[in-house]
């Protein structure tokens, strides 16, 4: 079944209630989360959890496919691309759908073998789509770009379930290195679904909003460091 779907908003309403309905969020502020970065954050999102739910990934990749025919085009890639290792089911399901070739980047290269990043074919000037779970500060999709290129691949987009769009300059550091990124909702979309459908208190719900609109300064404030890069629990 596809979902046709042309309303952006719809989609990043549905997909933050999806979010929200599998409990892939979490609001934590006493004590708040520590991500791998240093930082500290009273939110948390793990969209690996859609893996386990058949009809709400189906639903995924149908809202991603709707982005990405829109607002890239029908015939704009060769391949697709997952990253280590979120991204490798959500780049299968959209592989699949879309009827391309697949392959996947490694975070590392190998220790042994070939020491490749890359496991799959990628041909020179193969127009390559990189797909991943969710965008931080885009730190990490930059890196995955990097070795597609580096392996003859071209890429120029690149996909996520979730954008953190919290981070000063984050869209522009994408696209000063020639990516646009696409993404199904963010936080702003996350919140303000839990306040349509009342999930979390108002006090809670007022510390997020706190954190998303000085997220740096928040962690700093309570003893974390002030740096998104990699910003992943």
């Amino acid at each position: 079944m596809t979902f046709s779907v042309s309303d952006r908003r719809l989609i990043a309403e549905t997909t933050a209630r999806a979010l929200i309905e599998i409990a892939a969020v979490r609001f934590q502020t006493d004590p708040p989360f520590t991500l791998t970065s240093g930082m500290v954050s009273p939110v948390y999102i793990d969209c690996r959890k859609i893996i386990s739910y058949p009809r709400i990934r189906s639903v995924m990749t149908d809202f991603a496919l709707s982005l990405l025919y829109r607002d890239a085009g029908f015939e704009k890639f060769d391949s697709i691309a997952g990253g280590e290792t979120a991204g490798i089911p959500f780049a299968a399901w959209i592989a699949d759908r879309m009827q391309l070739p697949m392959i996947y980047v490694r975070k590392k290269p190998k220790g042994f073998g070939r020491k490749s990043r890359i496991e799959g074919d990628v041909e020179e000037g193969q127009r390559v789509l990189l797909v991943e779970d969710l965008a931080t500060d885009g730190g990490s999709k930059l890196g995955f770009c990097e070795a597609i290129r580096d392996a003859g691949g071209i890429v120029s987009d690149a996909i996520v379930i979730f954008f953190y769009d919290i981070f000063p300059n984050s869209r522009e550091r994408l696209a000063e290195n020639g990516i646009r990124l696409h993404a199904l909702a963010t936080w702003k979309d996350v919140l303000n679904e839990c306040r349509r459908s009342g999930f979390f208190d108002s006090r809670t719900l007022a510390d997020v909003e706190e954190f998303l609109g000085q997220p740096l300064a928040w962690s700093e404030a309570r003893g974390g460091k002030s740096n998104p890069s990699g910003a992943r629990l």
